[in-house]
């Protein structure tokens, strides 16, 4: 899988390839500030680059671990942004 995240880094369409994908992902912070009205985006962005890099990695070994799963969430992934 971590030739899929590579290429994804490099390909322009790396971030629609995210928007495919849902993670809930729990942080303990003492002083946490949220962007927007409905304060669904964190401002810290120190943290948010760290929680990004974490589920990257976490993602990229899940893939690798699950060949057949991460050829169909792949798949579908594609197949929606040729949609597009």
């Amino acid at each position: 899988m971590g030739r899929w995240l590579l290429a994804a880094d490099n390909d322009p369409c790396g971030d629609r390839i995210s928007e495919g994908l849902t993670a809930v992902v729990s942080v303990k912070l003492d002083r946490p500030e949220y962007l927007g009205a409905t304060r669904e985006l964190l401002g810290n962005t120190d943290v948010r680059g760290c929680v990004r890099q974490t589920v990257r990695e976490y993602l990229g070994n899940w893939l690798g671990e699950q060949s057949e799963q991460a050829t169909q969430v792949v798949d579908r992934i594609f197949r929606t942004i040729h949609q597009d």
